[in-house]
């Protein structure tokens, strides 16, 4: 039986420390401590930030909202836009003007038939300025309209800083972006199941041309070779932007987003970055001491059920640990019948004032009805007395 959660007066919270900052100053060397022991490191781009993908905890960050070129990482846009539009495997004839297009290439020619989902693999791993524009008009009908869509999603996803112009990220006026931008853009694009598996592939058998045909496509990122736990996601080259990357890696259940703009040493920061976070997040089991909780029970063989709280996994740096907060959300009363394991209420686990997480309370045990049912008066004034006891 479904019941309302209401916020009782009873409401409960536990602080764990002061401190709930996990960033990293800007400019200042990443410290911390490794099997190797103590390290100290600097990053070589421009603009850079580190993040945490399911809470988005920033961990470190320098010139993250600076306005910049960011070069085909645009193409992460593009391409969650492309699978988002679904009819991913129906088969078209590619626009020839849009594949007339300068830079890295899939190898699209005039007449060729492909599949959205190929032109995916075709942006996301060798970067093909040519599967992006394509993807475009299939997508929109043209790439001014698909530029509208692409800002429309920017906006939704609160990406503050950037302005699309066109879907391949080649140098165009009024076209910027920012790290920070591109880290929130990627944590969601990384949600897309296949995106995920499109952008963790080193290499990829894709059909296309006229008639199609299979052929192989290589990765640009390199980080899927060289770094543990890489699973993505992408690279990007202009003589305006310089060298921009967006990695993801995940070890032990936690996630990371990393993001270069004008990196001469992207693939260094990268793994320093990625070392650094790592040796700060990790997956910790939290849950609410409920001893002592109960709910009160109107016509049931007793007054009172005790409860208990799910444990929930989350990745946290040390200073967010000690400082999460619990807020309890319980009926003031249930009715009799409830069966153990059953859920009363919620636990919602907040930094900051934001839900991380929450977590359901279920009673710990049963509860029968009265085998003499109490008159409808007597449940009442029962109630009333319930009610304000928690007053």
């Amino acid at each position: 039986m479904k019941r309302k959660i209401i916020a009782a007066a009873l409401s409960a919270f536990f602080m764990l420390g002061l401190t709930v900052n996990c960033f990293a100053r800007q400019n200042e060397p990443l410290s911390y401590l490794s099997d190797a022991g103590s390290r100290n490191i600097s990053v070589s781009a421009s603009a850079a930030i580190l993040i945490e993908a399911d809470t988005k905890t920033v961990l470190y960050a320098k010139n993250e909202k600076e306005h910049r070129s960011i070069a085909s990482t645009t193409k992460i846009m593009t391409a969650l836009l492309t699978l988002e539009a679904g009819e991913l495997d129906k088969r078209f004839t590619v626009d020839s003007e849009a594949i007339m297009v300068e830079g890295t290439s899939m190898g699209l020619k005039k007449g060729d038939i492909v599949t959205r989902r190929a032109l995916c693999c075709g942006m996301l791993l060798p970067s093909g300025n040519d599967a992006a524009n394509a993807a475009a008009v299939s997508v929109s009908g043209s790439i001014a309209e698909f530029s509208r869509l692409m800002n429309s999603r920017a906006e939704m996803l609160g990406m503050k800083d950037t302005n699309f112009v066109t879907p391949s990220g080649l140098d165009a006026n009024g076209q910027y972006s920012c790290a920070y931008d591109l880290a929130l853009l990627t944590a969601k694009a990384m949600e897309n199941e296949d995106f995920a598996e499109i952008c963790a592939q080193t290499k990829m058998k894709v059909s296309f041309g006229n008639p199609p045909y299979d052929r192989w496509l290589v990765n640009s990122n390199k980080l899927l070779y060289s770094y543990d736990g890489c699973i993505g996601v992408k690279t990007g080259f202009t003589d305006d932007a310089g060298r921009t990357l967006v990695s993801a890696a995940e070890r032990d259940g936690v996630r990371l987003i990393a993001v270069t703009l004008n990196a001469p040493n992207d693939w260094q920061d990268h793994a320093k970055m990625l070392d650094y976070g790592f040796a700060r997040v990790q997956q910790s089991d939290i849950s609410y001491n409920c001893s002592g909780l109960s709910v009160a029970v109107v016509g049931a063989d007793k007054d009172f059920i005790s409860l208990k709280c799910e444990t929930v996994s989350l990745p946290l740096c040390e200073e967010q640990r000690k400082s999460i907060t619990a807020r309890v959300y319980l009926p003031r009363f249930v009715y009799a019948g409830i069966t153990a394991g059953e859920q009363i209420g919620e636990v919602r686990f907040e930094l900051n004032g934001a839900v991380l997480a929450t977590a359901r309370l279920t009673a710990a045990e049963s509860c029968a009805q009265l085998n003499d049912k109490p008159d409808f008066f007597t449940m009442l004034i029962t109630v009333i007395r319930r009610f304000f006891s928690f007053g």
